[in-house]
């Protein structure tokens, strides 16, 4: 990110909120950051009543290419917490953080995980994995409303049980497909840590980050494996440009599913509106889409 633009972030911040935003009152929600949709949910689930979140990158809103804008700087200045994913998920983030001048406390939602690759952000496609941010973040809450860390834990406690169902769910569904047949072609490399819980093979056109470029030579070598291995497993993200893959699937002969969500949850209306909802809709289209391989 440019140093000009993080000082016309700095001055636009403080156009509208004060550099000392007041503690928030019992009567009066803690204001919390999210880096992205995702998180968000998962704050929300956590902190109910007693936080009011803010989420920088949105639904269907891809934060591998994420620009913040002046009411970002805004959000974060009135904030006493920030929630951020780590594993540089979001390089954005703490230039942000340091160019508006932030003082509240920031939650790193993904520490205590072990990441399966050293490049690979991509922790909450385990919901296992989700267990530890969700606890990080009643932790993270705690820090900076006391008063409300039996409500915190409480409630985290809880969506632990509904994680802890979700992956036994999953377990299952995917125990159902045989070995030879789960294999997946995605637009981006996003699923590692669900390929990985759940013995699937995902094969992606460009890599962890969604705003790398594909080569000529890798999606020739992807297409021949597709038609070699007879893969009709064959989806598109929601942050995703889908004109790639439908490209692939007219070279190959394999359609092209329903979108799957990788690194946000879906717009109102859509299957994908909570990470629940987001990892059941994932879980059931994958099982759909290999039973054709």
């Amino acid at each position: 990110m440019k140093r000009t633009t993080l000082k016309i972030l700095f001055f636009s911040a403080l156009t509208g909120v004060s550099l000392c935003p007041t503690l928030a009152t019992a009567a009066e929600p803690l204001p919390v950051v999210a880096s992205f949709s995702i998180l968000g949910d998962l704050v929300k689930v956590v902190g109910a009543e007693r936080v009011r979140v803010t989420t920088l990158v949105g639904p269907d809103q891809d934060a591998h290419a994420f620009e913040p804008k002046p009411a970002d700087a805004k959000a974060m200045l009135a904030a006493k917490l920030f929630v951020s994913n780590g594993l540089n998920f979001e390089p954005w983030a703490n230039k942000l953080a340091k160019s508006v001048g932030y003082k509240g406390e920031t939650v790193l939602t993904s520490q205590g995980v072990k990441p399966i690759l050293k490049s690979d952000p991509h922790a909450w496609q385990n919901p296992l994995n989700v267990i530890v941010y969700v606890r990080n973040i009643a932790t993270g809450l705690a820090q900076v409303d006391a008063a409300g860390a039996t409500s915190y834990q409480a409630n985290a406690e809880a969506y632990v049980k509904e994680l802890e169902k979700l992956d036994t769910w999953a377990l299952a569904q995917f125990a159902a497909i045989p070995a030879d047949k789960r294999q997946v072609i995605t637009s981006h490399d996003a699923f590692g840590y669900l390929a990985d819980r759940y013995k699937i093979k995902f094969l992606a056109p460009q890599g962890i980050s969604s705003d790398t470029e594909p080569s000529a030579k890798g999606i020739s070598q992807l297409i021949r494996q597709i038609k070699r291995e007879k893969i009709k497993a064959l989806f598109v993200e929601n942050i995703s440009n889908p004109k790639l893959i439908a490209q692939i699937g007219q070279d190959t002969g394999a359609s092209v599913g329903a979108s799957l969500y990788s690194d946000a949850l879906s717009a109102p209306k859509q299957p994908g509106t909570t990470y629940l909802l987001m990892m059941r809709h994932n879980v059931m289209e994958l099982v759909a889409g290999m039973k054709l391989n």
